[in-house]
């Protein structure tokens, strides 16, 4: 136990860092999450504590009745790190009623200082650690595809031999830290020389992998913008230099390669399971593009059970589609089969996993399986193209 019985301390001025402090009295402390700059949207929290070696803390986050996502508080457990290598969660509560909707975190550290997060964090620092290791493998191409706000660069892996061209990217929304931790999944995967699957799909695709196509946001410590306050997932039909310069950057990208297959990678709030969510309601809709969607939602399903098909968001109306998204826009402006891939910030009640909940692991893990899918989905067609010759 320690002796330290005067008041912790909190900070949160580093990589990806988000919180407020309002009170700390001893091992206890009222927070509120700021908003993402210029923007509304307030959900992510990441900062650390010190000087609580072996002291119950009692962290209470207030006013999260008017946060982005308010129904993803019940049910959550907070995430927690000493070494920031492993997250695992810890006990929270949340209380509607109480000073606005508010979330109480307890964890008794065993070191000095720990770590507490929405979910793991992927920082920029990781990020340029995977561009720099997956960039210096064989036959790994590296691109700058354009500048953010801040003059951050978007950074993109190209990588295959195949013609099928293949576009993976993920964290437009940067709080939803799983989509790189699942993009570091993909990427160390299809590096690797001895895996069959990699070699089978490096054979039959081209890959654009962008990592991150919000290193701003990430930065700064924002849930769902950029560094002017703008939602990328609403910008795909109109991009521009001045408000949204990394989604005219990859679009841009996407005009040259074309695109026969895209996955958006992402975290939902509120929904506790990992599914998929298609271009129902674009205008040029084609049943064979549709189905080529469900049949890769069904082997996936197939594949794990860490993903399902039960849950996830409701399908436009025919003509209905936002193609300000990226999923909607792609697959009306090259008629791909796309889709955008939600993994949960809670743990799966159907496979719960208590010391992790959902976690970087189980992201890389469904990476995985989603390339399988896709060698999967690319053999049957194949194999449909065969009859149809006969």
């Amino acid at each position: 136990m320690s002796a330290n019985t005067g008041d912790i301390r909190i900070d949160s001025a580093f990589d990806s860092g988000n919180i407020e402090v309002l009170e700390i009295d001893g091992a206890r402390a009222r927070l509120a999450i700021p908003r993402d700059h210029m923007s509304e949207f307030k959900q992510w929290f990441h900062f650390r504590v010190s000087g609580a070696k072996g002291r119950t803390l009692e962290l209470t986050l207030t006013g999260l009745n008017d946060s982005a996502y308010p129904g993803g508080w019940p049910g959550y457990d907070a995430v927690v790190s000493e070494d920031r290598e492993y997250w695992g969660r810890t006990r929270s509560s949340f209380d509607k009623e109480a000073e606005g909707g508010a979330l109480t975190i307890l964890y008794t550290p065993a070191s000095d200082i720990a770590w507490f997060a929405y979910f793991a964090p992927y920082s920029m620092e990781r990020h340029h650690d995977l561009v720099a290791e997956a960039a210096g493998q064989p036959g790994v191409e590296y691109r700058c595809l354009g500048t953010s706000l801040d003059g951050q660069p978007i950074d993109c892996l190209a990588l295959g031999e195949g013609g099928t061209q293949v576009w993976l990217y993920g964290r437009q929304h940067p709080g939803e830290s799983m989509a790189e931790w699942w993009m570091e999944g993909a990427l160390e995967m299809l590096t690797d020389p001895g895996d069959p699957i990699a070699l089978a799909l490096r054979r039959a695709c081209r890959f654009h992998i962008v990592p991150n196509c919000n290193p701003d946001g990430s930065r700064r410590g924002h849930l769902r913008t950029n560094a002017v306050g703008v939602n990328l997932n609403r910008e795909w039909h109109e991009p521009s230099a001045e408000k949204s310069p990394e989604v005219l950057a990859i679009r841009g990208a996407m005009d040259a390669s074309g695109v026969d297959f895209a996955m958006d990678v992402h975290g939902d709030e509120a929904i506790p399971v990992a599914f998929l969510a298609g271009f129902e309601g674009i205008p040029s809709w084609k049943d064979a593009q549709g189905q080529g969607y469900y049949r890769y939602e069904r082997i996936l399903a197939r594949r794990t059970p860490d993903f399902q098909t039960e849950q996830g968001y409701a399908k436009a109306a025919p003509g209905k589609a936002n193609l300000s998204m990226s999923t909607n826009q792609v697959a009306e402006r090259f008629g791909a089969v796309a889709m955008t891939l939600e993994m949960p910030f809670k743990d799966n009640p159907a496979a719960p996993e208590p010391a992790q909940g959902w976690s970087p692991e189980r992201s890389k893990h469904l990476a995985r399986e989603c390339l399988g899918a896709l060698l999967e989905w690319l053999d049957e067609d194949r194999g449909h193209d065969r009859l149809a010759d006969q």
